[in-house]
This record gives C-alpha cells, sequence and structure tokens, in this order.
C-alpha cells in the first residue's frame, strides 16, 4: 500500500473488480436469453396459432373416454345404441370446444362427417375369411367394430370449422379410439 491509498479506497476498487466479474459471468446468460427472442407480433400460445391441433387434440382425448364404456355394455345387435350412447357422451365435449375460445374471438363450429368416417373404416378394418374381427361399419359419423359379440368404438370423423378474426380453416379430423 502507497502512502496515498486509503483502505476505503482500496474496498472500492475491489468491490468494482468483483462487479465487474459477476457482469462479464451473467453475459453469456443474457446472450442465451436475447437469442430465445421476444417480437410483440409472437403470441404466447401455440394453442392460438395452431386452432387445428387444439381442436384435434380435444377431439381426440373426447372419443377415446366417450368409447371406454361401449364395448362393455353393448352387444354387437345393440350396436346402434351403442353409437348412440358415444354421441351422447361427447355432447359436451363437443359444446365445450365450440364456446371454448369465444371470448378472444375463435369460435369452433363441429359436426359429425359420415362419408369421412366409411372411409376411414374402408382404409383401417381389415377384410376377407383371415380377418381377425367382426366386420366394420360407420354409423352417424362413428365407426364400430364386432369384436366377440361385443360392439367397439374405433373412431369418429368430424367437420370442424375454426373461424378467428385472422383466419378461416375447414378441416375434416377422424378421431380415433386410442387402443383398439
Amino acid at each position: 500500500m502507497t502512502g496515498d491509498e486509503s483502505p476505503v479506497g482500496e474496498r472500492a476498487q475491489l468491490v468494482l473488480a468483483a462487479a465487474a466479474l459477476v457482469a462479464i459471468a451473467l453475459a453469456p446468460v443474457v446472450v442465451a436469453y436475447l437469442q430465445l427472442g421476444f417480437h410483440a407480433d409472437v403470441t404466447a400460445s401455440a394453442e392460438y396459432d395452431a386452432p387445428d391441433r387444439n381442436a384435434e387434440r380435444l377431439l381426440s382425448r373426447a372419443v377415446h373416454d366417450a368409447s371406454t364404456d361401449a364395448p362393455a355394455n353393448f352387444a354387437w345387435d345393440e350396436r346402434e345404441a351403442a353409437v348412440t350412447g358415444v354421441r351422447s357422451a361427447l355432447d359436451p365435449r363437443l359444446d365445450a370446444l365450440r364456446s371454448s375460445r369465444v371470448e378472444s374471438g375463435t369460435v369452433y363450429q363441429v359436426g359429425y362427417n359420415q362419408s369421412a368416417a366409411e372411409a376411414w373404416s374402408d382404409g383401417n378394418c381389415p377384410g376377407g375369411p383371415n380377418r381377425q374381427f367382426g366386420a366394420c361399419e360407420a354409423r352417424q359419423g362413428v365407426v364400430v367394430q364386432e369384436r366377440a359379440g361385443q360392439t367397439h368404438v374405433l373412431a369418429a370423423a368430424f367437420d370442424v370449422r375454426v373461424t378467428s378474426e385472422r383466419e378461416s380453416m375447414e378441416l375434416t379430423l377422424v378421431a380415433e379410439s386410442v387402443g383398439d
């Protein structure tokens, strides 16, 4: 220590050096944060940017949940009742989708699509004498199959129209009952 410097001056220099080291150590964190980027035009919610994926997720989950009880409760000759039961079970979920984003200006219109259900059935249900399960049928937009005399729900087909202030899109979605 020279005669001119006081202990307070040394402490000030030490604090200044420590602050510089902390700033240098935080620089990579700041750079990484800035690389993540933020732009005012970018929406924070992927759901808003992808209303079709939002509808597909909700419908897939709803079809799986609604079809869970059908095999245990309906024989194959009661398949029309099984379809009616599945559609009744889906009604609250479809209503929830229809009203889910209304306050933010996005409107979902949902209805069943019989021709898409028939096409899915034709493409996904094997035919011929060596098939493992019975016939598939598309009824009122719902695909059912006979398995050991019971009705199993395989899928449901929907027409979905999404309208927002940014865009309007029309989709045909086939939601499969997972596990069947």
